[in-house]
């Protein structure tokens, strides 16, 4: 734990925090990537919190960081989702390194040299990871893509950014390949596309591949599509992405309350001789938040704990990280909404920061596992139905 509390000080101080909360809703307003917020993270270390000592990080577990998340989130939700992006990455590196699989030890080694990651969601694909609407062929030296990637947060930065596409030259035994493609490498465009209602500063753009080339050794996985396929690698990525997710969304619903609480003591009314908070009904509203928030936290935490110390949740792991995403982004979504409620009519200016945080915390049900993925997961999970049955729906 002093491990944790010292380097936390340094990765994320209050003074960095204060600044990037000053910035948020200019980046917000200006639509504008937080270039000064990341250059900050990049020289403080925070981009290398979840590296292991080998490769020159504190080497913090899934639970550390996103501890650091939910903190940073609270300040600059746009600035932790994007950065999330990079993190999950190296946290899967590392994880993978610690079960000794050194197949991404490359990626741990770029990041320490200063190499920022990204990736990878892509229009129409409602089962991420496990099957894609990018194709995939195989090409003297490694793999050439074609296909469209969108929400590529971390545009203006990334140097490397992680792809999927689909090998269906046996169609009976489609595969899927993850890999890593170069910033200087041919075959992509990077389209400006991001404007959009929340978390505007991500510079979420659009990366369209046309036969962009991967070589061999930037290729982490080749694997069988669907469930069938999916091991460690896939599932440390949900592990890492959705519970950062998770831990964002949360910081957001956090901000939220505090500022209706802050507010709604010092708010007045003709028919009342004390503040509005003496109002049962805002009493009532500030109890669900707080009991949503408590649940909440108290949820997200104890499944990045149980990663961090290899729970033995075996084949239900996807359900709990799944789980916590959805009950992060859904209880923030309304702790959210109830404290615009409480905090009343002045709070839907933009000069209000309440007014960000609403248009913020809508994303969150964008993000994978989306609400219907997450039903369908946990469901045939808990009446051991085969997650690859066909066909789904009909």
């Amino acid at each position: 734990m002093t491990r944790m509390l010292t380097t936390a000080s340094s990765l994320l101080t209050d003074d960095m925090l204060a600044r990037f909360d000053e910035r948020a809703p200019e980046y917000d307003r200006d639509n504008r990537f937080f270039h000064e917020d990341f250059e900050e993270l990049r020289e403080s270390g925070y981009l290398d919190a979840a590296m292991l000592p080998e490769f020159g990080g504190p080497g913090l577990s899934l639970a550390e960081v996103m501890r650091l998340q939910r903190r940073l989130a609270y300040h600059a939700p746009a600035t932790a989702i994007a950065v999330n992006m990079h993190l999950y990455w190296t946290g899967v590196a590392a994880d993978l390194y610690r079960a000794g699989d050194t197949s991404c030890a490359w990626l741990l080694d770029a990041a320490a040299a200063g190499h920022v990651f990204a990736g990878h969601g892509e229009a129409g694909n409602d089962v991420p990871l496990l099957l894609s609407t990018t194709k995939a062929e195989r090409v003297a030296g490694g793999w050439e893509f074609t296909g469209r990637k969108i929400f590529g947060s971390l545009s203006p930065v990334w140097t490397y950014f992680g792809i999927h596409g689909m090998d269906a030259s046996d169609p009976q035994n489609p595969q899927v390949v993850h890999a890593f493609l170069a910033r200087d490498a041919a075959g992509y465009e990077i389209r400006e596309t991001w404007d959009v209602l929340g978390m505007r500063a991500t510079a979420s753009h659009d990366t369209v591949l046309e036969r962009a080339f991967v070589p061999d050794e930037r290729v982490a996985l080749v694997a069988p599509a669907g469930n069938r396929g999916a091991g460690l690698f896939q599932l440390a990525i949900n592990a890492w992405a959705l519970i950062g997710f998770a831990n964002v969304y949360a910081g957001i619903a956090r901000r939220a309350y505090d500022l209706a609480v802050e507010g709604v003591r010092s708010k007045g009314s003709i028919a009342l001789t004390r503040s509005m908070a003496h109002n049962p009904g805002v009493q009532h509203d500030v109890a669900e938040m707080r009991m949503a928030l408590e649940t909440t936290e108290a949820l997200i935490e104890r499944v990045a704990r149980d990663w961090s110390e290899g729970a033995p949740h075996g084949q239900d792991w996807p359900v709990h990280i799944v789980t916590a995403k959805h009950v992060a982004v859904t209880q923030g979504c309304k702790v959210v909404d109830t404290a615009l409620d409480v905090a009343g009519g002045g709070a839907i200016f933009k000069r209000h920061r309440m007014e960000q945080l609403f248009r913020d915390a809508r994303l969150g049900r964008l993000h994978p596992a989306n609400p219907l993925l997450t039903h369908e997961i946990v469901g045939k999970a808990s009446l051991g139905i085969d997650p690859d049955e066909q066909p789904r729906w009909g």
